[in-house]
């Protein structure tokens, strides 16, 4: 993902690189959302047996949760890439474009294969 420490290094500079980079992407949720919908999800495949419609009604808005969890959160990854491009000094350097370009691939190629 965008690397914040590497972009605002000056360019006669080398770049850092971190000792131990994950190789799982970064979830598009806190781990705290996360949680709270598939505790909602949870609780409606426990209690699907005993009331049927409302568990799928507590499916219903566990989905609607996530989905908008979702949206907001690629909103708002996508106003920061945004930003770490537009508007820049025309002397902008081709690597940082370059990073800008692979995180909207990344990001993009994650959604499709979700």
């Amino acid at each position: 993902m965008y690397d914040q420490t590497r972009a605002q290094q000056p360019s006669d500079q080398p770049p850092r690189h971190p000792e131990h980079r994950s190789a799982a992407p970064d979830a598009f949720l806190p781990s705290d959302e996360r949680d709270a919908v598939l505790q909602r999800l949870r609780q409606a495949i426990n209690t699907f047996a005993d009331t049927p419609l409302q568990a799928l009604e507590e499916a219903e808005g566990a989905f609607d949760d996530a989905a908008a969890h979702l949206a907001n959160a690629l909103a708002e990854r996508r106003r920061a890439l945004h930003e770490s491009w537009q508007d820049r000094d025309p002397e902008t350097q081709a690597e940082e474009l370059r990073i800008a370009l692979r995180q909207y691939r990344e990001i993009t190629q994650r959604l499709l294969r979700t």
